[in-house]
Order: structure tokens, then C-alpha cells, then sequence
């Protein structure tokens, strides 16, 4: 046994030294031709230097990995296996927070953005439901995670678009709340009367946001923020003013309309001095129908002094319109009336000197020339049927 280590050994170190043997080299440096030798002993030190360095920096590099892998906390961290699932669970819980709360912001810009969609074509249509669009909605964070921004992504690009669209339709209602306003006017109602804007009211040429300026950041978000909240104040002047229409009298109160009588200082057919008529007298025969000329309420249906038989219908807003001299009566008081619905028939009752109709239009009480309201034409009308298509006037 032992001559065969021995004979092992031996071999081992003829290998050696058959390997590590002189050898000689030839230098050529371009000009000269050069040679040496290196001894066997040299090459065995340079050969065990170079292994020593490279099991040393793999030995550093086999270090900086654990340690790496130690601090990233995927495996390999000190402490017990219980303390390993401990972190994981709290990764895990940290990863579902964040998703959860990107599911919330999600939740709140898609409710933004469908409440602003529903303020655009409220402006743009006029009809809408105002209540969806006086609920204030929370506000969303300025910064989310990165999950939450991947979500958001899609909706932030469809409230860009909705920017531009609301300074158009900002433009659009203004237009329309000035054309309602001049039919207000001509009528000698003052629109600023029926529009009551709350304090810290905005204004301003609208300034479409650059789609390519991408650090605009929150500035770009207010900035939006500003442009809604004066579409919105557009929409509750504009929504005002033709809620307020559906107060006026649009129509026609009998289906051929012809004057005996004007609005204003005449002859008195009785005495034949001059005298104030507050309506105008639309001849007819007995029992032509008498129709509503706006949406309200009656307010009295009965007997009443020199207007026989009369009829008044109070349209809200100060605004009134009377019936007089009528042959009979088809509504009560205190029941609501559609414009255009039969109210009574024509007739001769109380002071009169043959069948017709004597209309009035009164505001806050005062007699108005009803002319202009005859002669409003289908935009007033058109306006009412916009607007919600409600019955006007008072609460009972």
C-alpha cells in the first residue's frame, strides 16, 4: 500500500515537472530577432500567483451577490424562515394597496369624466339632469403610483379632449344665453332678474392646453379644474334663464288671433271717456276654445267683477296671465295647466259689449303690453320645450 502511494507520488511529480518545463521564445520587435528562456520553477510560480487571484475575486464576487440579493429581499435574507415570510406577506400587502388604490383613483376619473361629458351636453342640448350635475365629486390625488398612472393613462387623454370641448361649448351657451337674453328684452324683462350668478364667478378667452407639454403637471389639472367650473356657471345662467322661459306665455290663446281693443289708454266703451285697458280684446264667437299660453298654476277660476268669468294663471317668476269674459270655465283653482291646454270657452260675462276675450299679462302685478308676447315666435317656444319640458309655475 504504501509503495503505491509512493509510485503515485512519483508519478505526480514527473507530470509536474514534464509540464512545467524550460521553454524558449522567440521576440521579434521589427528589427531584431530575439530569444530567452523561462525555467520551469517560474512558470510554477506565475501559474500558482494567477490561481490564488482568481479564486479571491470569485470569492468577492460570491460575496457582493449574497449581499445584493440580501438587501433586495427576495431570498437569502438573514433571519429565520419566519421572519422571510413575514417580509413577503408585507410585499404582498404593500402590491395590493397600491392596486387598490389605483382601482379608487380609476373609479373617481371615470366619475369625472362622465359628469363633465354630462355638463358639455348639458350647455350644448340643454337637457340634462341638474342635480347629477350640482353633486361635487371629491378630489383626486395629484400624485399616484406608477400602477395607478399605467391605469390612468386612458382616462387622463379623454379629459385633455374634454378641455377642448368645454371652451366650445362655453362659447356655444354664451351665444345662446344672449340670444334668449334679447328675446327677453324685447319682451321688457330683464334678464339679469332671473339669473342669479353666485359669488367668484370666472371668465376669460379660453387657451386650449398644449397636448405636447407634458410637465404642465398639476398646473395642467387646475388649469382644467378652472375651465369646468366656468362651463359650469354657464350652464346654471343659461339653465336659469330658460327655466325662467317656460314662465313666459309663448302662444297664441285662441287659434285666430285678431284685435278689437289694444294694450293701453283708449276710449272707454261704456263711458266713453279715455281709460287704461291692461290687455287686449280678441273678438270670437261664443264658445271658441281659450288655451293656457304658458305652463303654471291656476290662481283663481271663478266670477270677478268687470272680467266676468275669468281665469288667472300664475306662471311663476312674477309672471301672470288673465282670461276674461268667458262663457264657461274648464279648470279649478290651484291645478297646474300645460301651455296649449283648454282652459275655458269664449263668451260676454261682465263688462262687455259682445263675446270676445279680454287677455292680460301682469309682472309682479303690473300690466304689461301682451303684443310682444303674441309675437314672440318659435324661439320662445322652442326654448320651453328644451327646457326640461316641466310644468311652470308655483308649488302648490
Amino acid at each position: 500500500m504504501a509503495d503505491a502511494s509512493n509510485k503515485n507520488n512519483a508519478n505526480l511529480s514527473q507530470r509536474f515537472r514534464k509540464f512545467f518545463t524550460t521553454r524558449d521564445f522567440i521576440f521579434h520587435d521589427g528589427r531584431d530577432l530575439r530569444r530567452f528562456s523561462v525555467a520551469g520553477r517560474t512558470q510554477a510560480l506565475f501559474a500558482g500567483a494567477a490561481a490564488i487571484t482568481v479564486l479571491f475575486s470569485g470569492y468577492g464576487v460570491s460575496q457582493a451577490m449574497a449581499g445584493a440579493i440580501a438587501v433586495s429581499g427576495v431570498t437569502a435574507v438573514p433571519g429565520s424562515p419566519e421572519a422571510q415570510v413575514a417580509q413577503m406577506r408585507a410585499q404582498v400587502n404593500r402590491m395590493q394597496a397600491e392596486v387598490a388604490a389605483a382601482k379608487e383613483a380609476a373609479k373617481l376619473h371615470a366619475a369625472r369624466v362622465e359628469q363633465r361629458q354630462a355638463l358639455i351636453s348639458a350647455v350644448l342640448s340643454g337637457k340634462t339632469d341638474p342635480g347629477a350635475l350640482d353633486h361635487a365629486l371629491p378630489a383626486v390625488a395629484g400624485k399616484t403610483s406608477g400602477v395607478a398612472a399605467e391605469m390612468l393613462a386612458p382616462l387622463r387623454e379623454v379629459e385633455q379632449r374634454q378641455v377642448a370641448l368645454a371652451g366650445k361649448a362655453r362659447a356655444a351657451g354664451e351665444a345662446r344665453y344672449q340670444q334668449t337674453a334679447v328675446q327677453f328684452r324685447r319682451l321688457g324683462l330683464a334678464p339679469e332678474r332671473y339669473v342669479r350668478i353666485v359669488s367668484g364667478a370666472m371668465g376669460g378667452p379660453f387657451e386650449p392646453l398644449d397636448a405636447n407639454d407634458t410637465a404642465a403637471g398639476s398646473d395642467s389639472a387646475e388649469s382644467a379644474d378652472a375651465q369646468f367650473r366656468a362651463l359650469f356657471l354657464t350652464w346654471k345662467k343659461l339653465d336659469a334663464l330658460e327655466q325662467t322661459v317656460i314662465s313666459i306665455p309663448s302662444m297664441q290663446p285662441v287659434d285666430k288671433l285678431l284685435f278689437t281693443s289694444s294694450f293701453g289708454v283708449r276710449s272707454d266703451p261704456f263711458r266713453g271717456t279715455a281709460a287704461m285697458h291692461a290687455g287686449v280684446d280678441i273678438p270670437g264667437a261664443i264658445g271658441t276654445p281659450i288655451y293656457a299660453t304658458a305652463d303654471g298654476v291656476i290662481s283663481h277660476a271663478g266670477r270677478q267683477g268687470g272680467y266676468g268669468n275669468l281665469v288667472q294663471i300664475n306662471h311663476g317668476r312674477g309672471i301672470e296671465t288673465r282670461y276674461g269674459h268667458l262663457s264657461k270655465i274648464l279648470v279649478a283653482d290651484n291645478t297646474r295647466v300645460r301651455r296649449g291646454q283648454m282652459i275655458g270657452l269664449m263668451g260676454s260675462t261682465g263688462r262687455s259689449t259682445g263675446s270676445h276675450l279680454h287677455y292680460e299679462v301682469r309682472v309682479d302685478g303690473k300690466a304689461v303690453n301682451p303684443i310682444p308676447f303674441l309675437q314672440s315666435g318659435e324661439y320662445l317656444a322652442s326654448a320651453q320645450d328644451r327646457a326640461a319640458g316641466g310644468v311652470g309655475g308655483p308649488a302648490k
